[in-house]
């Protein structure tokens, strides 16, 4: 579900997509053209017992309300984990659905064998649909987990010399070249989830997608999962995951 216009985040739903035919799965694209409308179509889908989940492509343009929209959605179908229960549940240790970008960075961080556990992971961004899930997903007992946490955001001070003593740097800031040689050390291994829209006259529509880390770090830290192309496929990947998770317990319920 979304509300139109052109943003990186379409090719994510183009991604979402092509995920799915190849899954077997119907997926549609919900189109809103006003707060209200975004409210009724939630309600209805809700609703619809054929709907396993639902999405709420965001960020949504001023006037809507992301929180009033996605907690209209009961959590079953809440399939990004981004209501209000789902991210109680996951605080809790009790996981429903956990946003598909913090699996993915778990995921990442796991089939690289990056170890986290008791290391400094700073994750720069707090919202509640992007930074703080990743932050809650690293401090759980588990792997990998059990790491220590830092989140920083636009409030935080000395930033610089939060990235010197960080061991992983996890970026959904939204802000391109953030990230670069001058305050992110050699040895840091940094996941790159920050997606921007920046001019690029060589592109067509005018613009392409950057991330926060600049692209001077590759060769310079540890290692690096740049944007694009890095834990976006992955997180296309997480959400199928969640899809057929939703899936099973629908008909698990129904017997």
């Amino acid at each position: 579900m979304h509300t139109g216009g052109k943003s990186p985040f379409q090719f994510y739903l183009k991604q979402q997509h092509k995920a799915a035919e190849r899954a077997g799965i119907r997926h549609e694209a919900v189109e809103v053209a006003s707060p209200e409308q975004l409210l009724e179509r939630v309600g209805e889908l809700d609703a619809d017992p054929s709907v396993t989940g639902v999405l709420i492509q965001h960020p949504l343009p001023a006037g809507y309300s992301f929180a009033e929209a996605i907690d209209r959605l009961r959590p079953e179908k809440d399939i990004d984990g981004a209501g209000a229960v789902c991210l109680g549940r996951l605080a809790g240790g009790r996981p429903l659905h956990t946003p598909a970008v913090a699996l993915a960075v778990q995921e990442l961080l796991r089939h690289f064998e990056i170890p986290v556990s008791g290391r400094r992971v700073l994750v720069l961004g707090r919202s509640p649909t992007v930074g703080l899930p990743i932050a809650l997903l690293l401090l759980l007992r588990g792997s990998p987990g059990d790491a220590t946490v830092q989140v920083a955001h636009t409030q935080s001070r000395e930033l610089p010399a939060l990235l010197q003593t960080a061991d992983v740097v996890v970026s959904c800031a939204g802000v391109p070249g953030l990230l670069t040689r001058a305050n992110v050390p050699p040895g840091a291994v940094v996941v790159d989830v920050g997606l921007s829209s920046v001019p690029d006259d060589s592109r067509p529509g005018g613009h392409r997608p950057a991330g926060d880390a600049a692209p001077e770090l590759d060769g310079w830290v540890r290692a690096l999962a740049p944007v694009p192309g890095g834990i976006g496929p992955l997180t296309v990947a997480e959400l199928m995951q969640n899809l057929l998770r939703a899936q099973r317990a629908h008909e698990e319920g129904m017997r």
